[in-house]
């Protein structure tokens, strides 16, 4: 009898419980990796609504100018503006619904709602720079399509908690597959660990099946690793809030952030006063997000992030007075402590654009390879199966045992 060893035990355990996950996890990595280049295909679809021809000599509406003239025909408050530092890309204006005059009873509409905007959620509009046009609107059928690739992706389409559940659990069993392969492509002889490297293309398509599991798993477990541990954060509470306490750093901290209060006063600082007094402390070329307050004690919030092919997927932030445009905070992403860097890219490294289009390409190349897995590995296991069940050359040709 055979000694049942380690490594037999992590082979058993990547077996069962790939064959345990293997749908659920080939349609979450299909729709991660259809996922990974949203923006780009959105773009591709609807080129007009997100770049413009930029006249010659002209210069972009001032901000100030293009915010009341947006106010005026969208009838609202844009609450916040973002300002590409590409000249040839529309902006994209957030307009809050128009503070509603009538006092109604409680909870129906008569009150209004923080920021003094009745609470409605802030539409979104792109508009020519150039000319104040507003050129559409993020509602299209890609944006549709690629809606239900994600609702697909957290939750396989199944309404309530089960579905996140089955997915995080599969997670999970994903982050234990990535670590059993690493510890089975390490070969029984040390001296055959380059094999694991490459793939024999030449050879019958069993081995080049089994290579393109063993290889192609083995260059993208990192990537493969990061994405799992990061994608746990949606799925389960307790899983955040554990590695929000192991890191030292709230996860999704962000969202709850709120924005300094300050005393009311009469306002004198414009847009642009809020845009110079940011490039003053940021020096340097970038992408803007203007959040503008619809009332009078709150500050105003500028994000500046840099762009390029690898650019980093983080933003520096300056709050300032609403009324003058002093500087009442500076945040900058390379000062904070190495933990909370880590825990507000979260986000990013999950989705792959955390240092821009070059991460988003490896991203992509991972996502297609973890989708593969349960393909190659399912064909392993089968071929596996059927040379357990060949019957033996004696067997075969009726051959009888001679009696010792």
């Amino acid at each position: 009898m055979k000694k049942y060893t380690w490594r037999k035990l992590f082979n058993d355990v990547h077996l069962w419980l790939g064959i345990a996950s293997g749908l659920v996890l080939f349609v979450v990595c299909l729709t991660g990796t259809i996922y990974t280049f949203r923006d780009e295909v959105e773009q591709l679809m609807a080129p007009e609504k997100y770049h413009v021809e930029v006249p010659a000599n002209a210069q972009p509406i001032a901000p100030g100018k293009l915010i009341a003239q947006l106010e005026q025909e969208l009838k609202g408050k844009v609450v916040n503006l973002n300002i590409p530092e590409d000249k040839a890309s529309t902006y994209t204006v957030g307009v809050a619904p128009a503070p509603s005059t009538e006092k109604g009873p409680k909870g129906k509409g008569g009150e209004q709602g923080k920021g003094g905007h009745g609470g409605g959620r802030p539409a979104t509009y792109y508009v020519n720079p150039y000319t104040g046009q507003v050129v559409g609107t993020p509602e299209s059928a890609t944006s549709e399509f690629f809606g239900t690739v994600m609702r697909l992706h957290r939750w396989l389409l199944i309404e309530g908690d089960v579905g996140k559940i089955i997915v995080g659990t599969s997670t999970i069993i994903f982050t234990f597959l990535v670590l059993t392969g690493l510890v089975l492509w390490f070969p029984v002889k040390r001296k055959n660990w380059k094999q694991g490297l490459k793939i024999k293309t030449n050879a019958k398509w069993k081995r080049v099946n089994h290579d393109l599991h063993n290889t192609l798993g083995f260059y993208s477990s990192i990537l493969l690793l990061i994405m799992a541990l990061t994608g746990l954060c949606w799925s389960f509470e307790w899983y955040r809030d554990g590695l929000s306490s192991a890191m030292g750093s709230e996860v999704f901290k962000g969202r709850r952030e709120k924005p300094m209060t300050i005393a009311s006063a009469a306002s004198t600082a414009t847009p642009e006063d809020y845009i110079q007094q940011t490039n003053l402390l940021l020096p340097y070329s970038g992408d803007l997000r203007l959040s503008l307050p619809t009332d009078d004690t709150t500050a105003v919030v500028v994000q500046k992030s840099k762009t390029g092919l690898f650019a980093l997927a983080a933003s520096d932030k300056v709050q300032l007075n609403k009324h003058n445009a002093e500087p009442l905070q500076v945040e900058k992403f390379s000062d904070k402590p190495l933990n909370e860097q880590i825990v507000s890219l979260i986000k990013p490294l999950h989705l792959g654009n955390v240092y821009g289009t070059f991460s988003k390409i490896l991203y992509f190349i991972a996502c297609l390879i973890a989708t593969s897995l349960p393909v190659t590995g399912t064909l392993i296991w089968i071929n596996k199966l059927r040379k357990k069940k060949k019957p033996s050359k004696a067997t075969r040709y009726g051959a009888t045992p001679v009696a010792s």
